[in-house]
């Protein structure tokens, strides 16, 4: 049966959330950080700490929701107990946040953030690439799924620092695909930390 995306109990067919889970997850809203999109507690900076003191391979970043309570029990579930049925709500809660946006930028390609191939064995899907489907299918734009690899099965990034996240991820991607010049991608994943 469906389910409800943040609490996990069962919904009638025509649900999408439990009316006592709405407003359970909190929208991320102004002030956020110019560059990743996550809250900031001052209108008057334009930055995070982390963009302050760091440069980015990407132009702007945006979140949906808030990473606490019942939000980061729900993106568990979505991403460690197969609940693939969640992209639906997450992918529709972006679009409707951001679908003004993706517009603007003229977004040619979604490309998910790729799993290493033993992970996505174990797990059976990736969850990043089920959101950047949803979302893809919403805003009619092509997803890629095959260019961008993961050829270095990384630890966790959640375990580590941001130094350690950095070093990390250093040669655990590759690229095999079109000439990205010119074409604005919209990268997709689950959870943002320090955009490394």
């Amino acid at each position: 049966p469906r389910r409800c995306p943040l609490c996990d109990e069962v919904i009638p067919p025509d649900g999408k959330i439990c009316p006592e889970c709405i407003g359970k997850a909190e929208l991320v809203q102004e002030p956020v950080c110019k560059r990743c999109g996550k809250p900031i507690g001052n209108a008057r900076k334009e930055y995070c700490g982390d963009c302050d003191r760091k440069k980015h391979f990407f132009d702007s970043g945006k979140a949906v929701f808030v990473y606490q309570g019942a939000v980061q029990h729900s993106l568990y579930r979505f991403k460690y107990a197969n609940r693939r049925e969640y992209a639906a709500f997450y992918g529709k809660m972006a679009c409707i946040q951001y679908a003004r946006w993706i517009s603007r930028l003229g977004i040619d390609v979604i490309i998910p953030v790729p799993l290493h191939r033993k992970r996505r064995r174990e797990r059976g899907y990736n969850q990043a690439e089920i959101l950047a489907k949803e979302i893809g299918r919403l805003m009619d734009i092509p997803v890629d799924t095959e260019s961008l690899i993961r050829n270095k099965n990384t630890i966790p990034q959640k375990v580590m620092d941001a130094r350690g996240r950095r070093k990390n991820l250093q040669h655990a991607f590759a690229w095999k695909g079109m000439k990205l010049q010119g074409v604005n991608v919209l990268l997709i994943d689950d959870i943002y930390t320090t955009g490394s």
